[in-house]
């Protein structure tokens, strides 16, 4: 069975499946990073992680623009929200979770242009040391960077239990929306 490419009203498309689990297993990282500093402190397993933070803050926030052209493209395709509560809730639960992937790497690059800093990712140049730093620019992110990221986690596990009720509970098919083939009976 081939999944079309672009969003349907009953599933969403392969560009939009990829977008999902490749951002899913990129913040899965991050946060495991973050959560070995947090918990084992200074170790080479530590350094290796938090040596990718930053390259891997700044791919997920182009994926994250990408994502956001992608859903606005297919707005009128995509399956839409129950006109309920509930569907209101979704709704809030998913711009909440866009503004913070958007927000939260947004605030830490705008800290990197500020510090004064060199920075490449894989390879490429992006600023050159420039030893001044702009404090104007780092502070939003030295205040809050690290908690909207955990927010950002508290929202994804809200997220993930949310389609925990929706296949167990509910027993619809919304984890099918992003993750089976198209059923037959909707094509």
């Amino acid at each position: 069975m081939k999944l079309p490419w672009k969003d349907s009203q009953h599933v969403y498309g392969l560009i939009s499946r990829q977008l999902h689990w490749a951002m899913a297993l990129l913040f899965a990282w991050q946060f495991f990073g973050m959560f070995i500093k947090v918990t084992v402190g200074r170790s080479p397993l530590t350094a290796f992680l938090v040596s990718t933070h930053r390259p891997i803050g700044l791919l997920l926030l182009g994926l994250c623009l990408l994502r956001v052209f992608w859903a606005l493209a297919n707005a009128k395709r995509r399956p839409a929200y129950a006109a309920t509560l509930a569907g209101r809730l979704a709704r809030l639960g998913h711009i909440t979770l866009y503004v913070l992937m958007l927000l939260i790497p947004a605030l830490a690059l705008l800290r990197q242009f500020g510090s004064g800093k060199a920075f490449s990712v894989f390879g490429v140049t992006i600023t050159e040391e420039t030893g001044i730093e702009i404090p104007w620019m780092t502070a939003p992110a030295d205040l809050l960077h690290g908690l909207l990221a955990w927010g950002l986690l508290a929202v994804i596990a809200g997220h993930v239990l949310m389609v925990v009720v929706h296949r167990y509970r509910l027993k619809d098919n919304t984890l099918g929306r992003m993750l089976g083939p198209e059923p037959l009976s909707q094509r």
